[in-house]
């Protein structure tokens, strides 16, 4: 299992430094469960402890922290790149997109430029979910599920907290080196919507029963 690493990431130092100083969010905030309810079949689920140990071995740099900040390094959240496996292009935050698609994750970036393709995959053990957090504007991915026709279950980095809205079940599969993305609002997984025109080519939207092949498929950078 291994997370790919980039040696030519320039993320804003203000981006950076408020990723690791923002507050986690709250336990209650996040749901119950305890896993889902079936993996699918040739993958695993990832927990927080493997996620940050493939990292670290692939020599992914971790958050900085402000000084006075006393956090251990496993509090820490994995600085991550998300990267299709259907169009090979990294999945960046629309932040200048005017609402309701302010935020719109889209994988349409050819590298990884700055604080737009970087997110912050936070563990919550309670849940055994993740939650990710743009670097671009601090928010955390959320999926629209009453949005309707095209955009519905688009995933948004438009959320100040943490809860069912913005948690994903994170899956590997050893023999394809690819992970995936299920929902915890809908169960579905999410795919890159790979033949849409406009500003929501490219659009990650959780609306996939299965994990059906590179629409649902994608490799994670660790920022370097």
């Amino acid at each position: 299992m291994t997370v790919r690493r980039i040696t030519s990431v320039f993320l804003s130092l203000s981006a950076v430094l408020a990723a690791s100083v923002m507050a986690a969010p709250a336990a209650g905030a996040a749901p119950q469960d305890v896993g889902p309810a079936a993996v699918p079949s040739g993958w695993e689920t990832v927990d927080g402890g493997e996620l940050e140990r493939i990292a670290g071995q692939a020599g992914a740099r971790q958050a900085p922290r402000a000084a006075g900040d006393s956090a251990s390094a496993a509090e820490e959240p994995e600085l991550l790149a998300l990267q299709s496996a259907r169009n090979g292009r990294f999945t960046a935050t629309e932040v200048n997109y005017a609402a309701p698609d302010t935020g719109a994750l889209r994988a349409r970036s050819t590298e990884v430029g700055g604080s737009w393709e970087g997110f912050a995959f936070e563990w919550d053990e309670a849940s055994a979910t993740y939650a990710l957090r743009s670097l671009a504007n601090n928010r955390y991915v959320a999926v629209e599920k009453n949005y309707t026709g095209s955009a519905q279950n688009m995933l948004r980095a438009r959320s100040t907290t943490a809860g069912g809205w913005e948690r994903f079940y994170l899956y590997y599969n050893e023999d394809l080196d690819r992970y995936a993305l299920q929902s915890t609002l809908n169960g579905l997984f999410v795919a890159m919507e790979n033949g849409y025109t406009g500003s929501l080519q490219y659009a990650l939207r959780a609306r996939s029963t299965a994990i059906t092949g590179s629409w649902e498929e994608f490799s994670l950078y660790g920022l370097a």
